[in-house]
């Protein structure tokens, strides 16, 4: 999927929200444990309940290595139920990788040739080798992490140079010599508030993948009014508020009730930029 795709379906389901699909075997509802594949039998039924609502969905890897192959095989069925029955939804498979570039080129081969979602997450730390193997894929994104939500964000993303440039803003200006908006977006968290305004001056064209609403207390209003650019330039994932806002059967109803209020929100904010004609 392009940027112009992406953006199309933003302004047709008048949404930028990313369900994140963080599966954890032990806060699924117990109902589902008896079955013969619960992850996915979780991932169905959230999915059904809220593509109406959102662009993206965000499985995060952790979830289901933790499970070995079972978690894998129940990822791997999770993308291609996605492909096969909501073509227009961006996936990311949030995995953080980053390392030589031979291994990188495996990891590449591993999520754009072999499971072929959209977008991977990639860590900036080993530099230029280590992301390029993952840009050979023309069609495909790498969602570099620049400035995250985290307490520990603030060891080594803010420290400054002899110049005062700091660590997040020198990932933004070197990262962009190796491609464009067109193929790389970056990960910034939603507690981040009024500091989209200096992502913006080093990244004003790309979209930005915001976690950190919702669960981990990001404000959506604030994310929106600091980061949005003319093409909304936004992917605002919600995980746990979303797909664990029940624990009952009704759980996917739920869940689906929790996206579309997310996504009320976000015509708001698409409206007052002029990116939206009409609020519906």
């Amino acid at each position: 999927m392009n940027k112009q795709q992406l953006f199309d379906n933003i302004k047709r389901k008048q949404s930028f929200l990313c369900v994140g699909l963080d599966t954890d075997i032990k806060k699924i509802p117990p109902h589902l444990l008896d079955g013969e594949d619960p992850i996915f039998t979780f991932n169905k039924a959230i999915i059904d309940a809220t593509a109406k609502y959102c662009v993206a969905y965000k499985p995060n890897l952790a979830f289901y290595e933790s499970l070995g192959m079972e978690g894998m095989s129940a990822f791997e069925r999770t993308v291609t139920y996605i492909r096969e029955n909501y073509p227009d939804q961006f996936i990311i498979a949030d995995a953080k990788r980053g390392d030589i570039g031979n291994t990188s080129e495996m990891y590449a081969r591993s999520f754009f040739d072999h499971i072929k979602v959209d977008a991977v997450t990639v860590a900036p730390y080993m530099g230029e080798d280590s992301v390029k193997p993952f840009l050979l894929y023309p069609e495909s994104w790498v969602i570099l992490l620049a400035l995250t939500s985290n307490k520990g964000s603030k060891d080594f993303q803010f420290t400054e140079d002899a110049n005062g440039e700091r660590l997040f803003e020198k990932v933004l200006k070197k990262s962009q010599e190796w491609a464009t908006d067109e193929q790389m977006m970056y990960v910034v968290g939603a507690t981040q508030g009024e500091m989209f305004l200096d992502i913006r001056k080093y990244a004003p064209h790309h979209f930005l993948l915001v976690p950190g609403v919702g669960a981990q207390g990001g404000s959506l209003e604030e994310v929106a009014r600091y980061g949005m650019n003319e093409q909304c330039g936004l992917l605002v994932n919600s995980s746990r508020a979303i797909i664990y806002a029940d624990h009952t059967t009704n759980f996917a109803a739920v869940a689906g009730e929790a996206a579309r209020e997310v996504q009320q929100e976000m015509v708001l904010y698409l409206f007052d930029k002029g990116i939206i004609p009409h609020k519906s």
